[in-house]
């Protein structure tokens, strides 16, 4: 009886933590030490938890890609970007200007491994300009606010890289998982921009923009050698890690030296106070995410040394009998903390619960590693708490409310039928990771 009231009250300090607005690695840290001293257990083992969480490479993998998205945000890299996917799709195909907003998402994703720079960078560029086409803001801002988790999904990722820190996977496999459902949900955006566009763009076309058209037409040569030396970037990384040339920690380093070297000799718009804006936002962000890696550590220990995530998922099991049933309940899970917390807080909470399961239901650890990836991204653009809507919303001047019916379209046409797919058929995220590095390091799927 001790016991069950230590972990209740442990539950019930967390969820208050976060209804309280407390930042959530001291909210982990805090329901720890709450549980402990209610059972009056030592707190010892929490010191090393804390230690040993924080004493690994992937860690340093982590703050060298931050490091390195927040330099190619400040670099002037997202017009070239602009440029080079207008290039490729201009006005080809219906809605081509919207459709140029989604493919450079997706090389921003490439770029930047994660999914506010592709807003930040992208967006102050491409809303003035394509309302100028007739695409009013609130739909091009929609467009790219849905479009922005692309960079959870395009290699490489942040996300992949904390998962493979707390499954203990392998971080190529991981990066090579979620290209596929990356690619279509970029697809299926551009299908269901064609057929609902017309919809939204009901102001006649008008001149006098920056876009290549109005002021010269850039061939697809030309863009491509100006934004080639960026795209260079997500190049070396992935070419090194996968030709065993060196480790992610080392691809990390190697992709910040690229980038200042790009940044500052190649285009020269990389200056001192741009590398001292991105430094300082990467010390915050990899401050923020170490506090969370590490409270989330200890919260985790604490519940497995009291069997919560076994029991957790025996109630899953017993619950329900069917594999499909329980990988439903699971995006059930993830999409409902979505909608109310930030995604890195729930790999952190979720996947030493879901392990166990996926574990019970012989479940290949990459398959399960696309899945929840495609899923956090999915709650970075499901209210109430959207955090790609409060972003695109303050740039764009574009209340949020109004942001939310064009979003909900792609949310529930495209992107949660990509997670479906993704969570049912493991073709589509262990197929490449096996053909690259073999079924020795994937597993079978």
């Amino acid at each position: 009886m001790d016991m069950e009231i230590g972990i209740v009250a442990s539950l019930v300090f967390f969820f208050l933590g976060l209804a309280l607005g407390i930042p959530i690695g001291w909210t982990f840290l805090g329901s720890t030490f709450a549980g402990l001293l209610l059972l009056g257990d030592s707190v010892r083992f929490t010191a090393t938890t804390f230690f040993h969480s924080l004493n690994s490479q992937i860690l340093v993998a982590i703050g060298f890609f931050i490091l390195a998205g927040s330099l190619l945000s400040v670099s002037g890299l997202a017009r070239r970007i602009v440029h080079f996917s207008h290039a490729l799709v201009g006005e080809k195909i219906k809605g081509g200007l919207i459709v140029v907003a989604i493919v450079a998402s997706v090389f921003m994703g490439a770029l930047t491994g994660s999914s506010l720079p592709c807003i930040s960078a992208l967006l102050p560029i491409l809303v003035p300009e394509l309302e100028k086409f007739g695409y009013p803001k609130r739909y091009t801002t929609a467009v790219l606010c849905s479009s922005s988790f692309l960079g959870y999904l395009i290699p490489p990722s942040v996300p992949a890289l904390i998962y493979c820190l707390i499954a203990q996977q392998s971080v190529a496999a991981l990066f090579l998982s979620t290209v596929f459902p990356g690619l279509l949900l970029a697809g299926g955006y551009i299908l269901l921009n064609s057929a609902i566009v017309d919809g939204y763009r009901t102001v006649p076309p008008r001149t006098a923009s920056a876009l290549p058209e109005e002021k010269g037409h850039i061939g697809v040569w030309s863009a491509t050698k100006s934004a080639l030396p960026a795209l260079g970037c997500p190049l070396v990384i992935l070419v090194g890690i996968y030709g065993g040339i060196f480790t992610p920690s080392e691809a990390g380093a190697v992709a910040v030296i690229y980038t200042v070297l790009v940044g500052m000799f190649v285009y020269k718009d990389l200056t001192l106070a741009g590398f001292t804006s991105a430094l300082n936002s990467t010390i915050l962000t990899l401050g923020m995410s170490t506090i969370l890696l590490a409270g989330g550590a200890v919260v985790t220990r604490f519940f497995l040394r009291y069997g919560v995530a076994q029991s957790f998922a025996e109630g899953m099991l017993t619950l329900f009998q069917d594999k499909t049933l329980i990988l439903l309940s699971i995006n059930i899970f993830l999409l409902v903390l979505g909608m109310f917390i930030d995604g890195i807080p729930i790999l952190i909470m979720s996947v030493p619960l879901i392990l166990p399961i996926a574990k019970a239901l012989d479940m290949n650890l990459v398959h399960l590693g696309a899945m929840i990836i495609v899923n956090i991204g999915i709650g970075v653009i499901t209210p109430p708490f959207a955090i790609s809507i409060f972003v695109g919303s303050k740039l764009s001047g574009v209340p949020s409310v109004e942001l939310l019916p064009p979003m909900m379209q792609f949310l529930f046409f495209v992107a949660i039928p990509v997670l479906l797919l993704t969570t049912y058929f493991p073709f589509l995220s262990c197929w490449l990771p096996s053909l690259v590095l073999g079924n020795s390091i994937v597993g079978p799927w």
